[in-house]
């Protein structure tokens, strides 16, 4: 078996598609996952403690369970209850809420690394909880976490082709079908791997400029 280099050309536009989205699944659910895993973060330190609860063992259970399992779920399940999505959609509120539990366990780790005495001077200044949260601890805490947030968000970029099960024409699943069509897989298949490749290691020099940007100690 050799590779096409004719027929990698001839398919590479129809990957190219696909790919836009992948990346726009992994944009809406980073960024549903970084809002919603800061909701959760904060909710588990409010003195109320039902809230507490609720949000600890939500997180608990979105990390214990397998992604897939929560995909099908929010496809097949949801509807029953009257909760009836696209695809697309559907996927990318699966990725947003499993990675917000991995995320939320981020922003405790930066929260918690916050000196005490931060929230000592808030009170001192009379700031309010809200005004404490966004302007003190939430500036302090974000950007020694990045690294690990933008290892997530290389992570849910390769999970995309999850969405494949519930038939979502990401960078794969479209591999697969013109690999079928043509009964040849290497070409579409080996561009897969170098297209995810490439977005990755951009990934990674994003959150590198991040760490640069934000000064990050030990960023390199």
């Amino acid at each position: 078996m050799t590779f096409d280099w004719e027929f990698a050309i001839e398919i590479l536009p129809q990957l190219i598609a696909a790919l836009r989205v992948t990346v726009l699944a992994t944009v809406l659910g980073i960024s549903l996952a970084a809002v919603l895993g800061l909701v959760w973060t904060v909710a588990r330190r409010v003195a109320a403690s039902p809230v507490a609860f609720a949000a600890r063992y939500t997180v608990e259970f979105v990390r214990s369970t397998p992604l897939l399992v929560q995909i099908y779920f929010l496809f097949y399940i949801a509807p029953g209850f009257g909760i009836t999505l696209s695809p697309f959609l559907t996927g990318v509120i699966a990725l947003g809420i499993h990675y917000s539990a991995y995320l939320s366990e981020v922003y405790r780790a930066g929260i918690d690394a916050v000196p005490k005495g931060q929230w000592e001077a808030a009170k001192a200044l009379n700031l309010g909880m809200a005004d404490t949260w966004r302007r003190v601890i939430v500036p302090q805490a974000l950007p020694p976490v990045l690294p690990a947030m933008g290892n997530y968000l290389v992570a849910m970029f390769k999970d995309t082709p999850m969405l494949s099960a519930i038939t979502v024409l990401e960078l794969l699943q479209t591999a697969k079908v013109v690999g079928a069509e043509h009964f040849r897989y290497l070409e579409p298949l080996t561009l897969v791997g170098a297209l995810f490749l490439i977005l990755s290691l951009g990934a990674a020099a994003m959150v590198r400029w991040g760490e640069y940007r934000f000064g990050v100690v030990g960023a390199r």
